[in-house]
């Protein structure tokens, strides 16, 4: 139990996993909790991971806010009211209750985050590609969409490890091709990029919200289910 729970504050705790350039391989059933997570006692009790996440997305729609301005404002003031309400993030219910809890079970939760993530790996992808373009994008906001992306894939890996440990199932984590870092469909209008950016940003913060509920639901579950709330 006791690494069960350390698996799980590590996921929750995800900025300090592993990032994409060392891929985690928990494959082998021998494989020792320390040898699949390198983390630290320090960064293991850093509670401010999931803030870090949400402040970094506010930061990079301020910028791509900015952005906006800095384009045509009577452009972007004539296709403001069709991109405003373009958010289409994934139907799921987020259980609130106890009774609702109860109900649930750590598959449905561990599948629910693990469909989230995976969602969002490729759009990033394109979303740091596209930032390229943006003359008036600077160092501070590519590097910190790199940082945004490299966190969310560290996630999946987070996820895959617990299906792997409380579940016993193998799950393949999500593959980046050559044609999603270099997409040839990039739109020749950089307004209209820039407000698909910010719309694409905004969905992505309320799905990284519910991301984290899930994932403290599914430590509260796994402490104390019946008064878990």
């Amino acid at each position: 139990m006791a690494a069960l729970q350390e698996v799980l504050l590590a996921v929750l705790l995800w900025p300090v996993l592993v990032t994409i350039s060392n891929p985690i391989n928990c494959g082998d059933e021998q494989s020792s909790l320390s040898n699949c997570l390198s983390i630290s006692e320090e960064k293991l009790l850093d509670r401010e991971s999931f803030s870090t996440l949400s402040s970094s997305i506010v930061f990079l729609k301020n910028h791509v806010l900015c952005l906006r301005r800095c384009l045509s404002h009577s452009q972007y003031s004539s296709r403001q009211a069709r991109q405003e309400n373009a958010c289409m993030t994934k139907v799921l219910p987020i259980p609130s209750s106890k009774s609702e809890i109860q109900q649930i079970t750590d598959k449905w939760l561990l599948h629910a985050v693990l469909m989230l993530v995976q969602s969002w790996i490729k759009p990033l992808v394109y979303l740091q590609t596209t930032m390229v373009r943006y003359d008036y994008a600077s160092d501070v906001l590519l590097n910190k969409t790199k940082w945004v992306l490299e966190k969310l894939i560290s996630l999946e890996q987070g996820v895959v490890i617990l299906i792997k440990k409380i579940l016993n199932e193998a799950v393949m984590t999500t593959t980046v091709s050559e044609l999603d870092l270099f997409p040839t469909d990039l739109q020749p209008d950089i307004l209209e990029s820039v407000m698909n950016d910010y719309s694409l940003l905004s969905c992505f913060k309320k799905d990284a919200r519910k991301i984290e509920i899930l994932l403290k639901l599914l430590k509260c579950r796994r402490n104390d289910m019946y008064n878990c709330a």
